[in-house]
């Protein structure tokens, strides 16, 4: 008989720190100036063009977000560093992401009513990991006391769904009784504060979910997985280039091609009903309709893709109880949105309710799961 494997927990972690729109374009348009003034004469002669001015209203009506959280906030609105000041820690010293990542898992931990003893791996799925190795996944095991293994995954924006689709082979294959996914995304250090078009995306935040066999879930939440789906599709439309071998190019670490950067106008003409098939062809697996499915756990990257894309599984625009956005606090954290949105609207379906987690991203990359809450 096939093995039953359940979500059985989750823990969201936030920030101290937070950013509005109006703070962020305050110390943006003042960026602008001061570059705009020292670059006088370039701009003029019109070899070097001039930073517009931004505000907190196209940012909102571009992408649903009004702020959002951060790790560190010094320096990140200082115009003459436009970075958040994250002082680097001692080997021997727990990593930034590790602690965010603990911060989480505990809460995770918590829900499942799961002690390190029941979990046998830890997965950190995100967009970005502060170092190449040891794993931050090992380092949170072994702060944690968990005995198995931990690996490292970096699918950008669609981490979070791909890891939960190897936790959900690896019981499915009975290679594990309980895995933890956890998506520390410290995004931050890769925002380029200098840069209007993009300076207002990401967010920081941390958030682990737990999967295990059905017979040994207790927790008062379970959501039963059917199937997971995944798609990707090689794109340049969105990328993130700072990386080891930037020493051996003779590159600048601070130049702008180093951050992320995409171009959004492709991204959303692409993605947008790239998802919608991907998603259409997902629940038609399990004989259901969009009409089946309570709740949307849509990738949190933009509203208006959002709203397309279930404009275009539903014939009509979303509400907020069909497909929660949480933008407009969190902004986008990369591969952690969806799981966001799972986290704090998930509680009030009824047995038997359907619902899918999905996340979109660079890549390009799509994952879904489909699930049936116990």
């Amino acid at each position: 008989m096939s093995q039953s494997v359940v979500i059985s927990g989750t823990g969201l972690w936030k920030p101290e720190n937070t950013i509005t729109n109006e703070e962020l374009v305050e110390s943006y348009n003042a960026y602008a100036d001061k570059y705009n003034a020292e670059n006088e004469v370039l701009i003029t002669s019109g070899e070097v063009a001039a930073k517009p001015h931004s505000s907190a209203g196209f940012i909102h009506k571009a992408s649903g977000i009004k702020s959002r959280y951060i790790y560190k906030k010094e320096g990140a609105l200082d115009i003459n560093r436009m970075m958040p000041v994250i002082p680097a820690r001692p080997d021997d010293a727990l990593s930034d992401q590790a602690e965010i990542a603990l911060h989480a898992a505990k809460k995770a931990m918590a829900a499942a009513n799961k002690t390190a003893q029941d979990i046998d791996v830890i997965i950190v799925a995100c967009a970005y990991t502060q170092r190449s190795y040891p794993a931050i996944a090992i380092e949170v095991q072994g702060a944690l006391g968990i005995e198995g293994f931990g690996f490292d995954m970096l699918v950008a924006c669609s981490a979070a769904t791909f890891g939960l689709h190897r936790g959900y082979e690896m019981i499915k294959a009975g290679t594990a009784n309980c895995v933890m996914v956890i998506n520390p995304e410290l995004t931050s250090p890769q925002v380029n504060y200098k840069n209007r078009d993009s300076h207002f995306i990401f967010g920081d935040v941390s958030v682990a979910t737990i999967l295990e066999k059905a017979e040994t879930a207790t927790s008062k939440h379970q959501y039963e997985i059917l199937s997971t789906k995944a798609l990707t599709h090689f794109s340049n439309n969105i990328r993130s280039n700072f990386g080891y071998v930037l020493n051996a190019n003779n590159g600048n670490p601070l130049a702008a091609e180093q951050y992320f950067y995409q171009f959004g106008r492709k991204v959303f003409k692409e993605v947008c009903p790239m998802a919608a098939k991907h998603i259409s062809e997902h629940i038609a697996k399990h004989n259901l309709t969009s009409d089946n499915i309570k709740r949307w756990w849509l990738h949190q990257a933009n509203i208006n893709m959002n709203r397309l894309i279930c404009k275009m599984l539903l014939d009509r625009q979303p509400s907020q109880e069909d497909a929660p956005i949480v933008l407009d606090e969190f902004a986008n954290t990369a591969s952690a949105g969806s799981l966001i949105a799972f986290n704090l609207y998930n509680e009030d379906l009824e047995s038997g309710d359907s619902g899918l987690i999905c996340s979109f991203g660079a890549g390009y990359s799509i994952g879904s799961l489909v699930v049936r809450k116990i």
